[in-house]
């Protein structure tokens, strides 16, 4: 059944949700174990999950209900949304207190229990699932939102709200959150924070490291650390906050944090454009910078493969006639008429020029949530191919689109489509193989190759979703040896047994 068919009939559910609802039906193939596909990945010496220990935790919860141990109850907190690993967890937990997460590291800590913190897990490299037995600790349940001060725009809450349930919240009180994706309807804040997400809107307001003031996170000992702060400016010694930041669960686990909302813009536009070749889209891309300037808010390219997979797997209708490439262009400012005049300014610049060819552009609500739809919905459709091997990676403008014609060549008709989408205006290129189910034989053709491209090209192997399971071993294509040493000494300081999420990160021993 495609996606389109089974939201429809089911009405607004999360695509975590619709992807483990086709896992069940048979309408997509459950993904071999981990152990399995990665033989080369040794289980640590931890101990196993005993019925001594479901008791343990059944006592710190207080509620068997949030200690789930059945089969059919814990086989999606074992699987990744894009059915590229699998963990065989026996226990999930769901606390809803940062004092259940200490009380539950701390006892895993002394019995050397390894632990998966999970968020929404809609993660690409396998981060927020189990790789062998860990025990799953689900933020689910720790949803509340705790302050929304509109005049200072800082909004605090527990790790496990979701994304898009902040960003409503934020806009009733006048403000914007910082972060987008087009996983908001299922992702969590903490796991958005753990792996430093990027999103649509970096280009305007940055990324995590900036807009999180403050965050709680418990140590593998069960040591709560209230790095909390309401105040942009805080500068009284080491930012410890950043350790957690972009970690991935491994030095801790995020339980709360406070994060800056700008004030929401009075003018949004959106502009969706059509070209005939990349170069087109980095001139186009120059402009933007160049016309738009301080309104420029997110700026995003298209390639004809990723829309038509997007229109077709949801039943959607793009705006204008078919390119070879797209640009989405949004701008943010206070005055609607100041805006208008210089996004007309800009299309009359590029379309005079033959930059742009077609294009559409609307301030009405409902028709930018449309044209938005065909960018966000991009990453779920091609999974509806079969399986889709995914690559984030950051890559020069000059080389952002070459490595999408480099992989077209080389996998063949192997594949099902080879695309290229993203962030053009940080650099963010996602790459995809799709095929009708995962091959070895593709696999070996993209991995190395795929980040020894980027290496050659001084770019980076993960952009904005982290490491994770399946990039450890390719991690040193972007860090120096020097780095991967001090980063392994912060974890054997922090997290001296190794419980935290691990084989994720660093590279395996």
């Amino acid at each position: 059944m495609h996606l389109r068919s089974l939201l429809s009939a089911t009405g607004k559910l999360s695509f975590r949700t619709v992807a483990l609802r086709q896992f069940a039906s048979g309408h997509r193939e459950i993904p071999a174990l981990t152990k399995e596909r990665y033989p080369s990945v040794k289980r640590g010496q931890f101990s196993e999950v005993s019925d001594r220990d479901v008791a343990q935790f059944e006592s710190i919860l207080g509620d068997n209900s949030r200690v789930l141990t059945q089969p059919e109850e814990i086989q999606g907190y074992n699987i990744d949304y894009l059915g590229s690993v699998r963990g065989f967890s026996r226990v999930v937990l769901k606390p809803k207190s940062t004092d259940e997460v200490a009380d539950i590291l701390k006892y895993c800590n002394e019995r050397k229990l390894a632990v998966c913190p999970q968020g929404g897990n809609t993660g690409l490299v396998g981060g927020s699932v189990p790789v062998f037995d860990e025990v799953v600790i689900s933020m689910q349940l720790m949803n509340k939102i705790e302050q929304i001060d509109k005049y200072s725009g800082i909004l605090v809450c527990q790790s496990g709200c979701v994304l898009e349930t902040l960003e409503q919240k934020a806009a009733e009180n006048g403000l914007v959150m910082p972060l987008d994706l087009g996983a908001k309807g299922s992702c969590h804040i903490g796991g958005n924070v753990s792996t430093n997400a990027g999103g649509l809107r970096l280009v305007r307001y940055g990324n995590l490291h900036g807009s999180v003031l403050g965050v709680e996170a418990v140590t593998a000992e069960g040591r709560i650390m209230d790095l909390m702060s309401n105040f942009k400016k805080d500068n009284t010694g080491y930012h410890l906050k950043h350790l957690f930041i972009g970690s991935e669960g491994t030095l801790g686990v995020i339980t709360r944090l406070s994060i800056f909302c700008p004030t929401a813009s009075k003018s949004v536009n959106v502009a969706f454009l059509g070209l005939d070749s990349y170069e087109s889209v980095k001139k186009t891309f120059l402009a933007a910078k160049q016309g738009l300037g301080e309104i420029l808010s997110s700026c995003e390219m298209i390639d004809a493969p990723s829309l038509e997979s997007s229109t077709y797997h949801f039943n959607l209708q793009s705006p204008i006639e078919k390119y070879p490439f797209y640009m989405l262009i949004e701008t943010s400012g206070s005055n609607m008429s100041h805006d208008e005049e210089k996004l007309n300014n800009f299309l009359e610049n590029t379309m005079e020029k033959r930059l742009v060819l077609d294009g559409t552009v609307t301030n009405e609500p409902t028709k930018m949530r449309n044209i938005w739809k065909l960018r966000e919905l991009i990453p779920d459709s091609l999974i509806n191919d079969g399986y889709c091997f995914k690559y984030d990676i950051s890559l020069p403008l000059d080389n952002f689109y070459d490595i999408v014609l480099a992989v077209r060549e080389r996998v063949g008709p192997l594949a099902t489509k080879v695309t290229g989408y993203g962030h053009i205006g940080d650099s963010n290129l996602h790459l995809n193989v799709s095929c009708p189910k995962y091959r070895a034989e593709i696999h070996k053709l993209l991995e190395p190759y795929v980040y020894e491209y980027t290496s050659n090209v001084r770019g980076s192997v993960s952009a904005e979703h982290g490491i994770g399971f399946l990039k450890t071993k390719y991690l040193k294509y972007s860090k120096r040896p020097e780095s991967l040493a001090l980063m392994s000494q912060m974890k054997q300081l922090m997290d001296p047994n190794g419980i935290l999420n691990p084989y994720k990160v660093l590279p395996q021993v």
